[in-house]
């Protein structure tokens, strides 16, 4: 089996709200062959609470507003640090940079093929590692200048 038109389309427009965002790492899995609860999941991160409640809350009003479509659960709000949205057809999964190096959930589902994203959402690949070195760097910087 494979994702549906409809799981596909959710993830597309998903997708591009957190790109749109500047979410970090933004990928889709389609695991419709190994769960049966569930067609895609899509993952995406960002190096602060705030950002991750933004790039959730965008893709929330995103698709609403051009699907109709309501998560029927929403879980990890009150810390920001990992949040669930569940569309029954589609999972969306934003995590903090930390906790998506932790989790690592692109280990679980490798073996699922990746879905087809627009071109911004795969143009945030790589950006977390280059937020992280861009911070290391201003802060040797900052502790350079301490002294």
């Amino acid at each position: 089996m494979t994702a549906t038109d409809r799981s596909i389309e959710l993830i597309t427009t998903a997708a591009q709200a957190a790109a749109d965002k500047l979410a970090h790492d933004v990928i889709a899995y389609d695991v419709s062959d190994v769960l049966s609860i569930t067609d895609a999941f899509l993952l995406a991160s960002a190096p602060n609470d705030r950002q991750v409640k933004s790039i959730v809350d965008e893709i929330e009003e995103r698709l609403l507003k051009e699907l109709g479509a309501k998560p029927v659960r929403r879980e990890g709000d009150r810390e920001s640090r990992w949040i669930l949205l569940d569309y029954i057809d589609i999972v969306v999964h934003v995590q903090h940079s930390e906790e998506r190096v932790f989790y690592a959930l692109e280990r679980l589902w490798k073996d699922c093929p990746e879905l087809e994203l627009p071109a911004d959402a795969k143009a945030t690949r790589g950006k977390a590692a280059e937020h992280a070195k861009l911070k290391a760097a201003e802060e040797a910087a900052d502790a350079g200048g301490e002294w």
